[in-house]
C-alpha cells in the first residue's frame, strides 16, 4: 500500500509539474519549435526585455500587485481586529461572509465588478482601467489577508492586550507592541498571498481592466490567441520563480513562527 501511495503521489506530482518543466526547457530553446530541442540559447529572455508591450504590462501588473496587496493587507487586518472582537454568532457570520469571495467563482467575482464599474461610470464618469482593475485586486486579496490574520488572534493569549494595558500601556501601544508582533506573521503571509494572487490574477483582470491599462496575464493571452512564441514560454518561466520564491518565502516566516511559538511553549 506504501508503494503504491509512493506511485500516486509521484504521478500526480509529474502531472502537475512535467508540463511546467517542458515549458521552462523550451524557453532556452535556439528555434521556435515546441518538441524538438536544438540548441541552448537565451535569446528568448533577451527579445522578452526588449518587448516593450511584454515591458510595460509587467510594470503595470507589479505597481497593481504591490498597491493591492499593502492595501488590502492594512484593511484586512483591521477587518481581522474588528471581527477577533465580535461574539461567536455574529464573528461566524461575517467570517462566512468574508471567505465567500474565495469559494465564489472568479468569473462571477469578475462579472459582478464589471457591472458594478458599469454603473458608476455611466453616473461618475469612471474610465475602466488602473484605477477599476486596483478596486477589483484589493476586493479579493482582503479576504486571503483576514484568512492568514485570524488564525493568529486564536493562536495569541487572549490577555496579553489587557496585561499591557495594566501595565501602563496605552490602547495604541499596547496594540503595537503587544498585539501587532504576535500577529505579523499572518499579516506578511496575508500580504505575500495578495500579492501572488494579485500577479497572475487573469478573469477578474480580464472583466475589469480597460485599452490603457491591461496586466501582464492579459497581454499574455492576448499574444497566445495569434502565435504562441518561445518569448512566452520565458516570461512564463520568470513569472513561475517569482512566485516559487513567493512561497518559499512564506514558508520559512512561517516556520520560524511555529518554531518560535514552540520555544515559548516549552518555556
Amino acid at each position: 500500500m506504501k508503494k503504491l501511495g509512493k506511485i500516486y503521489i509521484g504521478l500526480v506530482l509529474m502531472f502537475l509539474y512535467v508540463p511546467i518543466f517542458v515549458l521552462i526547457v523550451f524557453s532556452f530553446n535556439e528555434t521556435k519549435s515546441r518538441s524538438v530541442f536544438s540548441g541552448f540559447t537565451f535569446d528568448w529572455y533577451e527579445k522578452l526585455f526588449r518587448n516593450e508591450i511584454i515591458i510595460s504590462s509587467l510594470i503595470n501588473t507589479i505597481i497593481i500587485a504591490v498597491l493591492a496587496s499593502i492595501i488590502s493587507t492594512i484593511l484586512g487586518t483591521l477587518a481581522a481586529i474588528g471581527i477577533n472582537s465580535m461574539k461567536k454568532f455574529p464573528k461566524a457570520v461575517v467570517l462566512n461572509v468574508t471567505n465567500m469571495p474565495i469559494i465564489n467563482p472568479e468569473i462571477v467575482t469578475g462579472v459582478s465588478l464589471m457591472l458594478l464599474f458599469v454603473f458608476f461610470a455611466a453616473r461618475m464618469n469612471l474610465e475602466f482601467g488602473f484605477v477599476t482593475l486596483l478596486i477589483a485586486h484589493i476586493t479579493f486579496d482582503v479576504p486571503y489577508v483576514i484568512l492568514n490574520v485570524m488564525p493568529k488572534f486564536k493562536q495569541m493569549n487572549p490577555h496579553l492586550y489587557e496585561a499591557a494595558q495594566d501595565l501602563g500601556c496605552g490602547p495604541f501601544k499596547a496594540f503595537v507592541k503587544v498585539v501587532l508582533p504576535e500577529i505579523m506573521p499572518g499579516v506578511v503571509s496575508g500580504f505575500l498571498m495578495a500579492f501572488t494572487y494579485s500577479l497572475d490574477d487573469f478573469i477578474i483582470s480580464y472583466f475589469t481592466s480597460g485599452s490603457t491599462s491591461q496586466t501582464l496575464p492579459i497581454t499574455i493571452y492576448s499574444m497566445t490567441r495569434r502565435k504562441v512564441s518561445p518569448e512566452i514560454n520565458a516570461l512564463s518561466t520568470l513569472i513561475f520563480l517569482v512566485v516559487v520564491v513567493v512561497l518559499v518565502i512564506k514558508h520559512v516566516i512561517e516556520t520560524k513562527q511555529a518554531k518560535r511559538n514552540e520555544a515559548y511553549g516549552r518555556d
